[in-house]
């Protein structure tokens, strides 16, 4: 090949080095900065500011219990949906995934609208003495309703991977479906469903809009580190800077989780 040919052929992986380079730097730098427009000193002080580590604490209680529920009532649902044909699945499953694409603010007037003083069933929950707008429970449903797709669709897909046969082997052994359920199914799909939990971790620690509209933001009852992240920016920068580096180094350690998970490396050889 000539030189000229050679220098056509090498336009486009320089295109495509260039595009990766652009995109790590805008994906990158700004996580990057977080830690470096301030001192690890002056974070930790920050930390111990009034209402941080309430707002900490809110968050890890609000998303262990959302947590718990979601992977409760998702992994048996997830289960149905991934092994049963019915009419109107295809729906079913749209309608579970349509909080992803909802906007936070309506995702948080949706819940109102339906879970508020005066939403379709706010009569029927303060019958039952249950308070949730503007309450700690009223975030931890703005966590659950937003970050439950997540994890159904990821164990839809794990429970879909696994072998059938699996499961027709555990039941002529005399096995229920519940027991081959409980004792075949999960454990061969729990890296499935381990990722899928760990990205529903890391969207409803990060949640914001919903929880905003929904249950308000009250220090020590419905503030949550993003919240209190936005109530600090105009008035304590570096308290702001500390929260987000807190929320950062948490979301890493969940990605890593996820990748460890799957098994995925992160060296740097080549795959």
């Amino acid at each position: 090949m000539t030189r000229t040919g050679l220098t056509r052929a090498a336009w486009f992986p320089a295109l495509l080095v260039l595009c990766l380079a652009v995109a790590l730097t805008f994906l990158t730098l700004p996580v990057v900065a977080i830690f470096v427009d301030s001192s690890p000193g002056r974070l930790i002080d920050s930390l111990g500011e009034p209402g941080a580590l309430d707002a900490l604490w809110l968050s890890l209680r609000t998303t262990a219990t959302s947590l718990a529920i979601i992977l409760l009532v998702g992994t048996p649902a997830a289960y149905l949906l991934a092994t049963r044909a019915f009419r109107g699945k295809a729906l079913v499953v749209t309608l579970i995934e349509l909080p992803l694409v909802l906007p936070p603010a309506a995702a948080g007037i949706a819940l109102l609208a339906a879970l508020g003083p005066s939403g379709i069933l706010g009569g029927a929950i303060e019958a039952a003495g249950i308070e949730l707008s503007f309450a700690t429970a009223g975030v931890v449903v703005a966590l659950t309703f937003v970050a439950s797709p997540f994890y159904v669709r990821q164990a839809m897909a794990a429970f879909t991977a696994v072998d059938r046969s699996l499961l027709d082997a555990s039941r002529t052994l005399g096995m229920s479906e519940a027991i081959g359920f409980l004792r075949v199914m999960i454990p061969v799909a729990l890296p499935g469903l381990a990722a899928g939990a760990a990205l529903a971790l890391g969207r409803a620690l990060g949640e914001f809009g919903a929880t905003l509209m929904f249950a308000g933001s009250f220090r020590g009852i419905t503030q949550t580190v993003p919240l209190a992240i936005y109530d600090r920016l105009s008035t304590d920068f570096d308290s702001a800077l500390a929260l987000s580096a807190v929320l950062v180094a948490v979301s890493a350690a969940i990605l890593l989780s996820v990748k460890l998970v799957r098994g995925e490396a992160l060296g740097l050889a080549p795959r």
